[in-house]
């Protein structure tokens, strides 16, 4: 038997496995490496987090990344060489932490790499009816398993694009797996560059289950701030748009966008909402010329307003439901004392509650998601059609 099979057949029957999860979000600020202990599949895994550190990008390798991140038109060449350059500074990143945890990369099972998500295009952003949804990520896992020497399991969300999903957001899979609880009615709420939730019913009917985009996260507010704040990555605690006030002409035509009343679940990205659609809403509604903190303080209160309005078309106000927060917005005090504002009768902490790093649960998801390519079998979610019930992943093997 092929070595390299005879270690994942090994791996597959651990009681418990060690899994590094990986990923890399639209912010391009950094990895996120969360080395996870694992037991069990499906329904009765149970994952706790060893170690978790976020590991940042040097400015000329973010600058690469950008030169081919969610634009129509790139070059191709480069593109074919960041592929493989994302990999391998990935790699070079898991070995560090590996060595910085007084760890060996033998004592690793498994790497579930989610890669750099470049262009994310669903039929219902590139409204082309003949070809089918879409997305790409680079960072090919045969890089990082070979120069990790640790077997590699990426491109997890193609296959649910296969099966008739929009490739995003994956979230639901895990969220279901490690945080759906009778009789409490949950919503996951991710803040990253989009924003994200999944909605788990107290009566836990898998009919019911579904996860979404929702909207812009941090992605335009990150952005602005770093073009026109000295290169700042992020509004600290949503300090920048605390001192500013809301402008509802501004706020008003960023919100007027048929995407927002699209049926659940749908996906977006920065291909859509970006500094140009900001640009579009502000010469709209002739705001242009509106200041720096006042524009910051719509953009946050706009992300906060999207949010609310998903969450009201899933939930009723006189019900008794929680809400965990991860995610970089997470730390936005400004955008989560909004949500928190429209529902006053809710529940709120941070998944840290539920014993997971807010910051850490997009990482940790994708260990999971490993787990269940290696030893779990098709997560059932019944006749949801929201929900494809499937396992996901390519293994690559390092020799």
């Amino acid at each position: 038997m092929n070595l390299n099979w005879k270690k994942v057949f090994n791996i597959v029957g651990k009681p418990q496995k060690l899994i590094i999860g990986l990923m890399s979000g639209t912010s391009l600020d950094g990895l996120d490496i969360a080395l996870c202990r694992i037991q069990g599949s499906g329904t009765s895994t149970r994952a706790e987090v060893i170690k978790f550190q976020t590991l940042g990008y040097e400015e000329t390798f973010k600058d690469d990344i950008k030169e081919i991140f969610s634009k129509r038109l790139v070059d191709l060449e480069m593109l074919t060489i960041m592929n493989e350059k994302i990999a391998l500074v990935h790699a070079e990143m898991v070995l560090k932490a590996i060595e910085d945890w007084e760890m060996t990369p033998s004592d690793i099972d498994i790497i579930a790499s989610h890669g750099q998500t470049i262009f994310h295009a669903p039929r219902s952003l590139h409204l082309k009816n003949s070809y089918p949804n879409a997305t790409l990520q680079i960072g090919d896992g045969d890089h990082i398993a070979v120069k990790t020497g640790i077997i590699t399991i990426c491109d997890f969300r193609q296959k649910n694009i296969a099966a008739g999903g929009e490739g995003a957001p994956l979230a639901v899979y895990g969220d279901y797996l490690l945080f759906s609880k009778k009789d409490e009615e949950r919503i996951l709420l991710n803040i990253g560059g989009i924003a994200n939730f999944t909605y788990l019913p107290a009566d836990q009917i898998s009919l019911k289950i579904f996860s979404t985009d929702v909207g812009p996260g941090n992605t335009i507010m990150d952005h602005y701030v770093h073009k026109y704040y000295n290169n700042l990555q992020y509004d600290d605690q949503g300090k920048i748009a605390g001192s500013g006030i809301v402008n509802i002409e501004l706020l008003d035509a960023l919100m007027d966008l048929q995407f927002f009343n699209a049926p659940f679940p749908k996906t977006t990205g920065p291909e859509l909402f970006n500094l140009d659609y900001l640009s579009a809403a502000q010469n709209r509604s002739g705001t242009a010329k509106l200041g720096n903190a006042d524009v910051m303080a719509t953009l946050n209160q706009f992300t906060a307003q999207v949010i609310i309005d998903a969450i009201r078309r899933c939930t009723r106000i006189e019900k008794q439901t929680a809400i965990y927060f991860s995610g970089g917005g997470a730390h936005n005090v400004t955008l989560t004392n909004y949500i928190k504002a429209a529902f006053p009768t809710f529940k709120f902490d941070t998944t840290a509650a539920l014993g997971v790093n807010p910051d850490a649960k997009e990482a940790i998801l994708f260990a999971l998601l490993a787990n269940e390519t290696l030893a779990g079998e098709t997560v059932a979610f019944g006749n949801n059609k929201m929900l494809p019930s499937i396992t996901m992943g390519k293994i690559c093997l390092p020799f």
